[in-house]
């Protein structure tokens, strides 16, 4: 007589032939917890179930694992097993497509969750003509010749840039007298030789202290030795 369907034993029946795979007692009661049932009597329904005959053991040492009988499935021949592994890949194929699919919407989505509302939209619109606003009052400003610079802020920042070119200035002066005190005999060619060493010249990255002297005022400019 099969075990009623909210006994312990038919709980535990059900779930070794759900499993149908090798299980000990702690297997099965750990996967039983969310059914109430403690170690003891799952313990007790596999024992009960081994002696009726219903699943099966085999002893290892002191642990005993339990698996279901495998007359009560239907084995399928070489042709079922065939026709099952195409429909398996078509189902791999399928999910395949489904998760590129949802790939994609999530894609959309998140592309859409980035765009601006209309609201963010409007201030950024205000925020922006009110920025634009600051640079014409100040462009207008300039066009009428109004310095926006105080005197003494020209004054001091002119005198920073003077002293940095003049720092410049020397030491490209140092380095031209160390570098051809250097190579005034060497048998190298100057070119390869700078290469091996990593040296760069102004105009290999692209600037010129000539250019950048001539933005000072004429009376600011310094004579070529100073």
């Amino acid at each position: 007589m099969p075990p009623k369907s909210d006994t312990a034993e038919s709980i535990v029946l059900k779930f070794v032939n759900e499993q149908n795979r090798p299980l000990n007692a702690q297997n099965v009661a750990d996967a039983l917890q969310k059914d109430n049932l403690k170690k003891t009597a799952v313990q007790k329904a596999l024992d009960a179930l081994c002696d009726s005959g219903r699943i099966t053991f085999k002893e290892y040492g002191k642990q005993k694992i339990y698996v279901a009988r495998q007359d009560q499935f239907d084995i399928p021949n070489s042709e079922e097993l065939d026709r099952m592994k195409k429909e398996n890949a078509t189902l791999q194929q399928d999910l395949e497509e489904q998760k590129r699919a949802i790939s994609e919407v999530e894609g959309e989505i998140r592309a859409l969750q980035s765009n601006l509302t209309l609201e963010q939209i409007l201030a950024k619109q205000a925020k922006l003509e009110t920025e634009v606003e600051a640079m014409e009052e100040k462009l207008n400003k300039l066009r009428d010749g109004v310095t926006l610079v105080r005197p003494e802020d020209r004054k001091a920042i002119e005198g920073i840039y003077l002293e940095k070119i003049s720092h410049w200035r020397k030491r490209k002066r140092m380095f031209k007298d160390i570098w051809d005190a250097i190579t005034e005999n060497s048998p190298k060619d100057l070119k390869e030789f700078k290469e091996e060493l990593g040296i760069e010249y102004d105009e290999d990255v692209g600037v010129s202290l000539q250019s950048l002297s001539e933005l000072m005022p004429q009376n600011k400019k310094r004579g070529r030795g100073q």
